[in-house]
């Protein structure tokens, strides 16, 4: 399985050589592109509709869940980067830490799921960037393909366990509505000509 895995690898890191005029394209999804994920959240919490306060919410906590789950796995499971085992094309700088699972493709894929849940159509445009995301990962050298399927499967259970739980359990949607409720009562005092939408946009 390892032995694929590489192989996988070489063939998709390869592609930097063999397709040099996407290389540029890579290198923004690589590095840059998880900042637009970070400025959809905002986006979408300013908005101020129910639908968007309670989707963003189960965002940041299957986050935070799940980035906390990965750091457990990689130090139980440590695995280097591709370029410390191996002569790869490197196309960005990185620190020589653990490679698996792929935070990049947990925090990219726990966001897009959490989005897809509550709006399936934008949420399908969030997981075409989460993958771009993924594959430019490997692309530049500094991801196994494992580590990025690792990730994408640690972010989408996650956020479904999640939403399952803060929209079906009673006590976990009054603690969502409670913990959205005390930070509008902050805000209003802050901005208080801004109205909160009580919508729910699907």
């Amino acid at each position: 399985m390892l032995q694929l895995d590489y192989q996988l690898f070489q063939w998709i890191n390869g592609l930097a050589v063999k397709l040099p005029l996407f290389n540029p394209l890579i290198r923004f999804l690589a590095e840059d592109a998880e900042y637009l994920f970070y400025i959809g959240v905002l986006i979408y919490w300013l908005i101020r509709t129910e639908a968007n306060r309670r989707m963003i919410v189960e965002a940041m906590t299957s986050a935070c869940i799940a980035l906390g789950l990965s750091g457990l796995i990689g130090m139980e499971f440590y695995r280097d980067r591709p370029f410390v085992a191996h002569q790869v094309i490197q196309l960005i700088h990185h620190a020589a830490n653990a490679s698996f699972p792929s935070d990049h493709a947990i925090g990219a894929f726990v966001i897009a799921t959490s989005i897809w849940l509550t709006r399936k159509k934008e949420g399908s445009v969030w997981f075409v960037l989460a993958a771009g995301i993924g594959l430019s990962r490997i692309w530049a050298g500094v991801h196994y393909p494992s580590d990025i399927l690792a990730g994408a499967a640690i972010g989408g259970c996650v956020a479904g366990l999640v939403h399952v739980i803060l929209t079906k359990l009673r006590w976990a949607q009054k603690a969502v509505q409670f913990s959205i409720k005390l930070y509008e009562g902050l805000e209003n005092k802050i901005w208080p000509n801004k109205r909160y939408h009580n919508t729910h946009q699907v």
